[in-house]
């Protein structure tokens, strides 16, 4: 009966991975708890000891909580999570549709005050998402990385690359999810694609803290289709039922002052005007004071000035450029470094949303 538990499960999640697929990998949460006889105290034996996954290297799997020797784990999303040692890493195959793209979501955290950084990788393809930043001050920190399928199967790796002369320092990776992602496109009514932020990755069941979105995504790859995560700090995806988003179902946060960028490459007519409108708010989320946001298209510039009450109001902008090229970038980030009025640990910024840009009628 159990096999045929498991049988079934897997067609149905080859099936919904073809059409689309949205939501936990198999055992994607870790509640599906290893045998006894393949666990020593927390250390898991073996290649195969953590269901649906395969481990290497010194793999703990851990209850959120207080532990022996005084440390704390945040386990944000469940009971369960698994802690990855020097050079330890955590895999799963999965069926994907070759040439789609992809983002996997997924709660990350660093157990140490160490400079960790965490490697997720498919088929030729890597990147290194550094955790010694936290955004939030409960270990709620929730990731997005994006990657374009080259097969029709994929081999998903998080693995520690670190050498920590602390041996009880390690990541802690608690579930993970995946969404195949819309391509989106410009249109005769807005150049910039996904100018709304309504294409963005999976928003993890009962996470109130949004989804972080790694430095350094190329608009290729990117886990925000169509836009590229420029900065050095992350920047914050978020959603209406959690936080208050000035239109649709999603928006970005700014987290991290001028450390936290996003840009866009759109289409242009060299010396032709166009007009560059969007919105500014807070997200309702204790976020107060000034949240001046800069825009930049071409060679014009905007600073955007925001005075957040916490009230979760915003305000429109616009301004005119003149495209010098056939390619015009845009670009924007926070003024100023924020941390909610309630909870200084946690980083907050001004929400970003309705960009557009549409050519002017001379």
């Amino acid at each position: 009966m159990a096999l045929k538990t498991t049988v079934l499960l897997s067609l149905y999640f080859l099936y919904t991975v073809s059409a689309s697929f949205e939501g936990l990998l198999p055992n994607g949460n870790f509640e599906e708890t290893p045998k006894s006889t393949d666990m020593k105290k927390t250390v898991l034996q073996g290649r195969h000891a953590l269901p649906k996954w395969e481990i290497s290297g010194l793999v703990e799997y851990i209850s959120g909580g207080p532990q022996p020797g005084g440390m704390y784990f945040a386990v944000a999303h469940g009971v369960h999570a698994v802690r990855l040692g020097n050079e330890a890493s955590v895999s799963q195959a999965i069926p994907v549709r070759n040439g789609s793209l992809y983002a996997l979501t997924f709660g990350a955290s660093r157990t140490c005050a160490q400079n960790e950084v965490l490697r997720v990788s498919v088929p030729l393809q890597s990147g290194d998402l550094p955790l010694q930043t936290l955004y939030s001050s409960n270990g709620g920190d929730t990731y997005a990385w994006g990657f374009r399928a080259t097969s029709n199967s994929v081999k998903v790796v998080f693995h520690n690359p670190g050498m920590q002369e602390d041996p009880d320092c390690g990541h802690l990776l608690d579930a993970v999810a995946i969404k195949e992602l819309t391509l989106p496109t410009a249109t005769k009514a807005n150049l910039v694609k996904n100018g709304g932020f309504e294409e963005g990755p999976h928003i993890l069941l009962n996470s109130s803290h949004g989804v972080l979105l790694p430095p350094k995504q190329e608009d290729s790859t990117s886990p925000l289709p169509g836009w590229i995560i420029e900065s050095l700090k992350a920047v914050k995806f978020i959603d209406s039922n959690h936080f208050n988003v000035p239109s649709g179902k999603s928006a970005v946060e700014l987290v991290a002052g001028r450390e936290s960028a996003i840009a866009q490459v759109i289409r242009t007519v060299p010396n032709k005007a166009y007009s560059l409108k969007f919105a500014v708010g807070d997200a309702k989320n204790g976020c107060h004071g000034s949240m001046m946001v800069e825009a930049f298209a071409a060679n014009a510039t905007m600073k955007a000035p925001f005075k957040s009450q916490g009230k979760g109001k915003f305000e429109g902008f616009s301004f005119r450029f003149t495209a010098t090229s056939d390619r015009t970038r845009l670009t924007f980030f926070s003024s100023f470094y924020h941390t909610k009025v309630q909870d200084y640990g946690s980083l907050c910024g001004p929400v970003l949303d309705q960009v557009e840009v549409l050519p002017l009628k001379m």
